[in-house]
C-alpha cells in the first residue's frame, strides 16, 4: 500500500521512483530536506546553504518537481521552491514501514555521519527506520539506550551511538512525529 498527501497532484507510484532516489542518494534526501525545512528557497540559496554544485542542485530540484515533490512557489526569477511532506507507506509479508521527511532527513546525514552510515549497512533503512522511532523516545526521555537496545537485539553501545547520531533529526522532527 502506497499513499502520499494529494497537494502535487501526483500518483505516488509516480512519486515512487523518486522517493527511492532519495533513500539511496543522500545528497538529494539532503536537498530535499533543506527545502523542506527552509523553504521556499532559491536554488542559489541551496547551493549556498548545502555547498553542492550548482548544475547538480538544479538537477536534483527538477527531478523533485517532476516527481511533484517540490513545486515553485514563486513563477519568477529567480524561482523559489517549496517541499512537499512525503508520508509514503509500504507494506510487505504484514510488514509496514512509512517513509517520512524524517527518515529522509536521517539518510541525507549518511554521508557525513559514519555512524548512520555503519548502521544503514548493518541494519537496512528499514533497521534505521525503527531506530528511528525510538529516537523520538529517547529524545523524550521515554526510553535510554539500554531498552532500546534489548528491543533491537543490539548492543547497548551500538544502540547508544544510532540514538545519538539520530537525536538532532528526532529534535527536529518531532512535533511531525507527534
Amino acid at each position: 500500500m502506497a499513499h502520499s498527501p494529494p497537494r502535487s497532484g501526483r500518483p505516488p507510484i509516480q512519486q515512487l521512483q523518486t522517493v527511492a532516489d532519495l533513500l539511496e542518494t543522500p545528497a538529494l534526501a539532503r536537498l530535499y530536506a533543506h527545502i523542506l525545512q527552509h523553504g521556499p528557497v532559491t536554488v542559489s540559496e541551496i547551493v549556498d546553504a548545502l555547498d553542492i554544485p550548482q548544475g547538480t542542485a538544479y538537477d536534483y530540484v527538477q527531478n523533485l518537481e517532476t516527481a511533484g515533490l517540490v513545486e515553485k512557489s514563486r513563477n519568477q526569477r529567480p524561482y523559489e521552491y517549496d517541499a512537499e511532506s512525503i508520508a509514503l507507506t509500504l507494506s510487505t509479508d504484514g510488514e509496514t514501514q512509512t517513509i517520512t521527511p524524517a527518515l529522509i532527513a536521517a539518510v541525507a546525514r549518511r554521508d557525513e555521519h559514519e555512524d548512520i552510515d555503519v548502521y544503514i549497512e548493518r541494519h537496512g533503512l528499514d533497521g534505521l527506520a525503527v531506530a528511528l522511532k525510538y529516537a523520538y523516545e529517547y529524545v523524550d526521555g521515554t526510553v535510554n539506550h539500554r531498552i532500546v537496545a534489548r528491543e533491537l537485539d543490539l548492543s547497548p553501545l551500538e544502540a547508544e551511538i544510532i540514538l545519538q547520531s539520530l537525536e538532532p533529526v528526532a529534535t527536529e522532527y518531532a512535533d511531525a512525529a507527534a
